[in-house]
């Protein structure tokens, strides 16, 4: 592999996309998770669901702070590293960024009143209500992101007129095919993978001896909404295989190693693929699957990569991220099943195994929320705009990439060092018991 100026691009670009999302997914879902938590301790008169929230949102908006940043970082990328997409696609995708940027900005605002208005109010209603505008902007934030993202998948909402968009219609752009299955996915995931993090801090806790009333609350709760987000995610998975067979079935043919146009498809998991054959080796088949993901009918044709010309075919290593990514999934659906199906079982007692599924849930959600957007982003190749720019055409001819490269993994460094320490001491200093008094 080459590192030319496209190829350091792509991976200054990864990196810092790679690094944003994880604290962008907290931003998107944990605070529908706080919203939810602080109107259960209201209408059940529960403190600890009360102080759920409110410690949550502490941890928050640090994790908030991380996130402008390598926000910030984004869009400098987006015009420095990608100069021809942006002059090319930059009419098309402004309004989505505007708004974007405003949603933000909505989100902020009312977090402050959020976070500074605590037993202000007689009636606690009216606390919660300031958590709504939080939770519109931040899912509206992570929607209008995607937005940009399902256009360079599906662009539309223009015309190309001598290597420039011309008449562009910007509300046709944001809602192009993609839009629904990209965005819906983001967030259900974003959700999910928040409800981990937060079951995992309580199966922490349980495992360490901490037998709290708040803890073993907190561990049900989002459990209970890790299993619900996580079913949500599933089903926008299946939307989204239909998505690509109908409007990428590159991207599919390559990820299910599906080299043949038939009916009656199966499904590729695992195995070895031999690139001078294109057999595959050790590989578990299911039947039926494939067509049943691409079309919902078991007898569905699915196209294959032989109706695609070489040289348009994505990387066929996304077929392991594919997989990664829908295991884990799978992964994420089950272990809750299993806590509801145990706890009842056992009369509300948790056993130690259980508990470390939990707690592993957490790192697994966040890989699973990677290895789906490499798979998205490295699918697409060799686009960067299907069918109307190459990668290789839109990146920066700048020749210190190199050193922006070193520059930003220093700085992502210095930032994941920063926030978790800054989050240890902020709940290490401050521990349930301490705030119960």
């Amino acid at each position: 592999m080459e590192l030319d100026n496209t190829m350091l691009a792509r991976i200054l670009t990864s990196l810092t996309l790679g690094f944003h999302i994880i604290f962008a997914a907290m931003g998107v879902g944990i605070p529908v998770i706080i919203s939810i938590a602080e109107w259960l301790g209201i209408r059940r008169k529960d403190p600890m669901y009360t102080l759920m929230a409110r410690r949550w949102v502490k941890g928050f908006t640090v994790t908030v702070a991380v996130g402008v940043v390598t926000g910030t970082c984004i869009g400098l990328q987006l015009s420095l590293l990608w100069p021809s997409f942006m002059k090319v696609a930059g009419e098309a995708i402004a309004l989505p960024l505007f708004l974007e940027t405003f949603a933000f900005f909505f989100e902020a605002i009312f977090l402050g009143i959020y976070l500074y208005t605590w037993d202000r109010f007689k009636n606690p209603y009216i606390h919660w209500l300031f958590s709504i505008p939080v939770v519109i902007g931040s899912t509206a934030s992570a929607f209008f992101i995607m937005t940009v993202n399902a256009f360079m998948n599906a662009p539309q909402g223009f015309t190309l007129a001598n290597g420039a968009i011309v008449d562009v219609q910007p509300l046709t752009a944001m809602f192009n095919p993609a839009t629904p299955t990209k965005a819906g996915h983001m967030i259900l995931s974003s959700y999910a993978t928040s409800a981990f993090i937060l079951a995992a801090i309580a199966a922490w806790k349980l495992l360490k001896g901490n037998r709290h009333e708040y803890y073993r609350k907190a561990l049900h709760f989002t459990v209970a909404l890790a299993l619900l987000f996580s079913f949500g995610t599933a089903l926008y998975g299946d939307f989204a295989g239909k998505y690509l067979a109908k409007y990428q079935p590159a991207k599919l043919a390559a990820a299910e190693w599906h080299f043949e146009t038939k009916p009656q498809a199966e499904l590729i998991f695992g195995g070895v693929l031999d690139r001078e054959t294109l057999e595959v080796k050790g590989a578990v088949k299911l039947p039926y699957a494939l067509s049943i993901l691409a079309t919902g009918s078991p007898n569905g044709e699915v196209m294959g990569l032989d109706q695609i010309p070489r040289e348009l075919w994505p990387p066929l290593v996304i077929h392991y991220f594919f997989d990664g990514m829908v295991a884990i999934g799978m992964y994420m659906l089950v272990v809750p099943l299993l806590y509801f199906a145990v706890r009842r079982w056992k009369k509300g007692n948790v056993p130690r195994p259980l508990l470390h599924a939990i707690f592993w849930g957490a790192p697994l959600s966040i890989l699973a929320i990677e290895l789906g957007w490499i798979f998205s982003e490295i699918g697409r190749q060799p686009w960067i705009l299907v069918g109307y720019m190459k990668t290789q055409h839109a990146a920066t001819t700048a020749d210190n990439v190199g050193e922006m490269l070193v520059m930003f993994s220093l700085l992502y460094a210095f930032l994941a060092i920063v926030c978790s320490l800054v989050l240890k001491r902020m709940f290490k200093n401050k521990p349930i018991e301490a705030e119960l008094k």
